[in-house]
């Protein structure tokens, strides 16, 4: 005969089934497992909210960020439109996991209803059986499940982030300059990384929060409508004190989160090598070891809240996990309401009970997680959606380098910056037969260095073109465009690589001697020669492993590497000392042959024998000539070159 509440007592009925026990499965988007935007909330960070238990609050910048660049949900399903039938198997294996999972409780209900009283042997091993296949069923569903989310995620992810960075590359060096420090690298990785998050975890762990919450309390409902009821009355005030206290911890949180940014921040710009040069040269190193310690000793208070909070919120949760179960058996133990329940229908119930608690607070976060995925998804479309200032031309014209005879004009350019009171340059005409070497002089801000922007096509004129054998540049695919002009600019830049890998930069194919050959060309072959690995020796970040002179060397190197028809030359030997800007001049000097040449130099000895001296001021071309004829003149560049010879006299 079947036991009942109001026949036998069952101490401790459902024990083993206790606040921590769960109809879901736990795999990684089940309701138990938070989402990377939850974790991250629960850290204070962006997005707001908690982790298991935790509570999500919408983050003003999400709203702000959305409210300036609203996203059509339709735009965000296109993502996900070429995978849309994995995304359709994701859907269907949580639903059945969610189903499956909830006849555990049914069988132990049968083995402690029926199998153990009436000692069914064989239905206690139908029984049994039954709880182990569903485990492995909901175990493989949720394994397979993980890998094709996950597998979704990553290519999505993958396209995105490659459009993104491949967008980017095309924006012009304006944008670059006119974006605050660290705001590209961000977008593409935190808010790319967030985004991952939503697709792989945040999206499933919805679904499964949802599924289970409505398969959980069909089945209260089946085992007992009045404990169902009670459970409704209960729940609600539940949830609502365990998101108080979640609530109260993020805001403590946030706050330590705040301050190890802070931390971080101190130590990223106090021990990287140009902080740590600026500190000695300024003598700020005391202050800045006082300034790390007063913000360390803040994040002391704040550890202890912070622990004292998260706490509060276990405790508040676990007396939560108690009381409900509790009422339970209060309800199941009266007479009046017990209405002959029997011990293993108690255990179930207790055990979906405990069950529902965690998807419905997940629901909860439903909508602080959607603002804040679509938060994300902006801020990367954001990007997605910007208008290079230099196009790429929609169909190049054909040329091929090889064939480039290197004859450049430029012809009536005008060009501002953004948020300039002045143009740059204004109406320069400028023409420069091919094979000949133009030089431009000229004080700070003359427009020198924008001129050969313009060449390289760093910047679009306003006004005007720029051509190469008549070809106008914006009409030349931008790799066509750097194999025939090469720049050496004032401010060389090396990657945080071996030496050979910066050279096969400029071309990837070249051989070993051709190697030897560019850098013998510069100037440094001795130099690299003498390094314990030679070629093979790591730059380090910024080329800091070499001096300025070596580095802008090594950059010479690279240029003369790629050979071009069009070399331009941008205060390339600034950083060396005289004696070696002497033998770079002539290594150059011996380049330039055969070659169209554009130097720009403050040291006028460099430029003395060019074919040609453009001296430009505030953007306008004042003379030109050879340096012979603007000395006799006794013009602007006359003026130059005494200023020059009275300071090397005062040196």
């Amino acid at each position: 005969m079947t036991a009942t509440l109001t026949e036998t007592r069952s101490p401790h009925a459902g024990a083993s089934h206790g606040p921590g026990a769960t109809a879901s499965t736990p795999f990684s988007s089940s309701p138990m497992a938070p989402s990377p935007l939850t974790e991250r909330a629960e850290r204070g960070g962006r997005g707001g909210g908690g982790g298991r238990g935790g509570a999500m609050t919408i983050d003003p910048r999400d709203r702000a960020q959305l409210a300036d660049a609203p996203v059509p949900i339709s735009r965000v399903l296109a993502l996900f439109r070429p995978h849309r039938g994995r995304v359709a198997v994701v859907v269907a294996i949580i639903v059945a996991t969610s189903i499956v999972s909830l006849a555990q409780p049914f069988l132990v209900r049968e083995i402690v209803d029926v199998a153990l009283p009436r000692q069914d042997v064989r239905l206690l091993l139908l029984a049994v059986g039954g709880m182990v296949a569903v485990a492995a069923i909901t175990q493989l569903l949720g394994v397979l499940q993980t890998w094709l989310s996950t597998q979704v995620g990553q290519r999505v992810m993958h396209e995105l982030r490659t459009r993104v960075f491949t967008h980017l590359q095309r924006q012009s060096l304006g944008f670059f300059t006119r974006t605050r420090g660290g705001e590209v690298q961000s977008r593409l990785t935190n808010d790319v990384n967030g985004m991952q998050g939503v697709v792989t975890s945040t999206a499933t762990s919805i679904a499964a929060n949802l599924t289970t919450a409505v398969a959980t309390a069909i089945a209260m409902v089946a085992l007992s409508w009045r404990l169902a009821l009670l459970s409704l009355l209960v729940i609600p005030p539940a949830l609502w004190l365990t998101r108080k206290v979640a609530l109260i911890r993020r805001a403590v949180t946030a706050q330590q989160q705040r301050h190890l940014a802070d931390l971080n921040h101190q130590i990223d710009e106090g021990l990287s090598v140009s902080g740590v040069r600026l500190a000695k040269t300024l003598g700020t190193s005391t202050r800045n070891a006082q300034r790390f310690a007063t913000t360390s000793h803040e994040l002391v208070d704040l550890e202890l809240r912070s622990q004292l909070a998260g706490r509060w919120r276990m405790a508040t949760m676990q007396i939560v996990f108690a009381v409900i179960p509790a009422l339970v058996y209060l309800a199941a133990g009266l007479p009046a309401t017990s209405s002959g329940m029997t011990i293993g229908t108690l255990v179930a119930f207790t055990t979906l009970q405990a069950g529902i608690f965690r998807p419905l607070m997940g629901l909860l976060n439903v909508g602080a997680q959607w603002v804040a995925s679509m938060a994300l998804f902006s801020r990367v479309f954001e990007y997605l959606d910007l208008v290079p200032d230099v196009p790429a031309p929609t169909h190049p014209v054909s040329l091929d380098p090889a064939s480039v005879r290197g004859s450049v004009a430029i012809e009536g350019v005008t060009l501002r910056y953004p948020g300039a009171d002045r143009d740059a340059v204004a109406g320069l005409t400028l023409a420069v037969p091919a094979g000949s070497t133009l030089a431009l002089v000229g004080a700070t801000g003359s427009g020198k260095s924008t001129v050969a922007g313009l060449l390289a096509r760093l910047h679009d004129p306003d006004a005007g073109r720029v051509t190469v054998d008549g070809v106008d540049v914006r009409d030349l695919d931008p790799d066509v465009l750097a194999s025939i002009v090469g720049v050496v600019s004032q401010e060389s830049y090396l990657v945080h690589a071996p030496v050979r890998d910066n050279l096969l930069l400029a071309r990837p194919e070249a051989s070993e001697g051709e190697l030897w050959a560019a850098l013998a060309a510069a100037q440094v072959a001795d130099l690299v020669a003498s390094l314990p690995d030679a070629l093979d020796t790591v730059v380090g970040a910024r080329g800091h492993r070499f001096s300025g002179g070596e580095q802008q060397r090594l950059a010479v190197a690279r240029t003369i590497l790629r050979d071009p028809p069009v070399l331009v030359l941008d205060e390339a030997t600034s950083a060396l000392d005289t004696s070696t800007e002497r033998a770079l001049q002539r290594a150059l000097d011996e380049l330039a042959r055969g070659r169209t040449t554009i130097t720009i130099a403050h040291r006028l000895s460099t430029v003395r024998d060019a074919d040609r001296i453009a001296v430009l001021d505030a953007g306008r071309l004042v003379e030109s000539g050879t340096h012979d004829e603007l000395v006799a003149s006794g013009g602007q560049y006359a003026a130059l070159v005494a200023a020059a010879e009275r300071t090397e006299i005062d040196q």
